[in-house]
């Protein structure tokens, strides 16, 4: 049976993870196949939620005990490709998030380029607890929210609130938990009323320059507004603020 739901509406594709009875737990086959479902997406914007009473608990640690070291090296890298799917895709991804986000969980979400949660959800890397340092999930954790705090919830492993999350950045918005699938929907549909190609264009360079320098930085954006601003959608979008109608995009 597939362990990623994938539910299609106009202005996005939800990839729900489908594994309730261990908490949405990351096993390689459910990595696997949200990497492959994320590479395949077809609507404008991406949302990531889990089904049953959390979003994920991270990974599954009856695999990780069980696994030798080329075991551990395939679930790791699966892990990998998994974030770096959710950043390299041309689509916005939105982590819908309730009950509990933990260690990969919360890795994935820190991953999104945006994230919503319901009020009462929590968020955690508590590896550091059981022997198992949370080091990938580290990675995006501290590009998010910044070293001091990420290295508080790496070293204490203590959960924090969704206000908190919001606080520091890890999340964009809280909601009432009746909430979140709307909150989520209405983002995407304002989302989607633009440019998919001009979208591509600022998620792409977004990442990309973010571990350059200052200079660096600049050239790339330079570059990429030159690029972006001979394609047809940018004419037409910039045509259309001076006509006062609303653009037609094609894409091109």
């Amino acid at each position: 049976m597939s362990l990623v739901r994938v539910e299609e509406s106009d202005s996005v594709t939800r990839l729900v993870m489908d594994r309730p009875d261990k908490r949405n737990a990351l096993s390689l086959e459910l990595m696997v196949e949200l990497t492959t479902a994320l590479r395949s997406a077809r609507g404008p914007v991406v949302a990531i939620a889990g089904e049953g009473p959390c979003f994920s608990a991270g990974h599954d640690l009856a695999e990780v005990v069980e696994g030798n070291t080329a075991d551990h090296t395939r679930i790791f890298q699966a892990c990998v490709d998994l974030m770096e799917t959710v950043q390299s895709i041309d689509q916005p991804v939105i982590a819908q998030v309730h009950g509990v986000a933990t260690a990969a969980g919360c890795q994935l979400v820190a991953a999104c380029d945006l994230a919503v949660a319901e009020s009462g959800a929590r968020f955690g890397t508590p590896g550091v607890r059981i022997g198992l340092f949370c080091s990938t999930p580290m990675v995006p954790l501290s590009r998010a929210i910044g070293p001091k705090r990420s290295m508080q919830m790496l070293l204490t492993g203590e959960l924090i609130d969704a206000p908190t999350a919001a606080d520091w950045g890890l999340v964009n918005t809280v909601v009432d938990p009746e909430e979140l699938g709307a909150t989520v929907d209405e983002l995407a549909a304002k989302i989607a009323s633009a440019s998919p190609l001009t979208i591509a264009f600022g998620k792409r360079t977004f990442h990309r320059q973010l571990d350059l320098d200052q200079r660096q930085a600049y050239d790339l954006a330079a570059a990429t507004m030159v690029a972006n601003a001979s394609t047809a959608d940018a004419r037409e979008g910039i045509g259309a603020f001076l006509e006062k109608r609303d653009p037609h995009w094609t894409g091109t």
